[in-house]
């Protein structure tokens, strides 16, 4: 069993901090919010830190799942971050969702100061999370990610290193990519089939059996045709378009042109004008029906 800190108790990060102590790890969590922390120790047990370098102080492992580049700085090279506390030979471990270039930067002053880091970004949402059921991509070192592997598959169905420190976060670019496509696709398509007269969900039924069929369409066909997009455990709205955002600036950096994700990054942005912030993200069809 390993001595774990884990950075970050957000609707990701809570469940999956909670894995860890379920299956026997030693487990200090932080977080900005201190009650929250306070609450994951009454459920799970382990301790809390004040910082995050106390969290990580004699650490084997340090797992992160925080917003965006900037709070991933903070809590690793800020002051009081994590880097600061880690031990000669640990490994740190981001699930945040950021940019390739930061996880080349603190993967550069990690093995400088003597410790491991590897990018994995998740994707499954809060309801993945929950359920153990998260797909981890990591970029890094071999022998870093393969020591990392078992502790991340405790929450993970599918975890696969796709290459050198940055290669995780460029692969969750590749999935936020497909998703954009799809889900304006699932909006468009059901919003047709309902102006047309048909039983939306017998559609479905029917078009999910062949060439059409998608996750997004099996598990968000409902709440398009409900509006059901406020109560779930879906992806916001805000945090997809924080994750376009970094696609975009990254195709920008190697030549690669993506139309239809800065097209639907703009719709994105009207469906937070109609104070959809935090609806899930196949709340597109919400646009359509203005």
């Amino acid at each position: 069993m390993a001595t774990v800190s884990f950075i970050g108790l957000g609707v990701m990060g809570y469940p999956m901090a909670g894995y860890l102590a379920r299956n026997g790890h030693d487990v200090t969590v932080y977080n900005r919010t201190g009650e929250k922390a306070e609450r994951w120790v009454g459920e799970y047990g382990g301790a809390k830190a004040d910082t995050p370098a106390e969290a990580a102080r004699n650490c084997d492992f340090v797992m992160a799942c925080v917003g965006n580049d900037d709070d991933l700085r903070s809590v690793t090279t800020g002051e009081g971050g994590a880097f600061g506390g880690m031990k000669e030979g640990a490994i740190f471990v981001d699930h945040t969702t950021a940019s390739a270039t930061v996880a080349r930067e603190l993967h550069a002053a990690a093995g400088e100061a003597g410790f491991g880091f590897v990018d994995a970004p998740v994707s499954g949402g809060q309801a993945g999370a929950e359920n153990g059921q998260l797909t981890v991509m990591c970029g890094g070192d071999e022998a870093d990610y393969d020591a990392a592997e078992p502790l991340i598959g405790h929450y993970a169905k599918s975890c696969r290193r796709l290459g050198e420190p940055g290669a995780g976060q460029l692969c969750k670019m590749v999935n936020q990519i497909c998703i954009a496509g799809l889900v304006q696709g699932l909006a468009e398509a059901l919003e047709f089939a309902n102006k047309s007269g048909l039983d939306g969900r017998a559609v479905v039924d029917v078009i999910s059996k062949g060439a059409a069929q998608s996750w997004q369409m099996e598990n968000r066909y409902e709440w398009v045709l409900d509006g059901a997009f406020e109560d779930n455990k879906g992806f916001a709205v805000d945090w997809m378009r924080k994750d376009l955002g970094i696609c975009l600036d990254q195709a920008k950096e190697v030549g690669a042109r993506l139309p239809v994700t800065a097209l639907v990054d703009q719709f994105y942005a009207d469906v937070q004008a109609m104070g959809g912030n935090r609806w899930d993200t196949s709340s597109l069809v919400m646009r359509l029906n203005k």
